[in-house]
């Protein structure tokens, strides 16, 4: 379940349409209606926070946002997308991340969503972090 708060018009997501799970992106937020509309891949759709859930930030969602990884040599795993960089301290594992972008470092050492990278990447670089097209 997300909070509708969290959410920002192009997060990536995953909701439960009629019992599937799709990967979408949020197109609308209404906060009157607690709702956000998704493109889920075959319709815009209402979704209430119960029918969406954060995707978990892994190395197959950061290679489709576009990002390059460089292996540094037993001592970790960086991932690249302009001067943005992500780096696990053990390949595979990403409820220890460190990001930073210039001077703004941050840790993290619970597993974060797709949709809550987007969210910092934007504070950080003032960029929206997409799937390339």
């Amino acid at each position: 379940m997300l909070k509708i708060g969290e959410l920002k018009q192009g997060d990536i997501v995953k909701v439960i349409d009629e019992g599937v799970e799709r990967e979408g992106t949020v197109v609308e937020i209404s906060h009157e209606e607690h709702q956000a509309m998704v493109d889920n891949g075959v319709q815009e759709f209402w979704y209430s926070p119960e029918e969406m859930y954060p995707i978990l930030v892994d190395e197959n969602q950061l290679l489709k946002l576009g990002f390059q990884k460089q292996d540094l040599n037993g001592e970790g795993v960086k991932y690249m997308k302009g001067a943005f960089r992500i780096v696990t301290p053990k390949e595979g594992d990403f409820s220890n991340l460190e990001m930073w972008y210039r001077e703004d470092r941050r840790h993290f050492n619970v597993p974060i969503g797709v949709h809550q990278l987007q969210n910092l990447h934007l504070q950080m670089t003032k960029v929206p972090l997409e799937k390339p097209a």
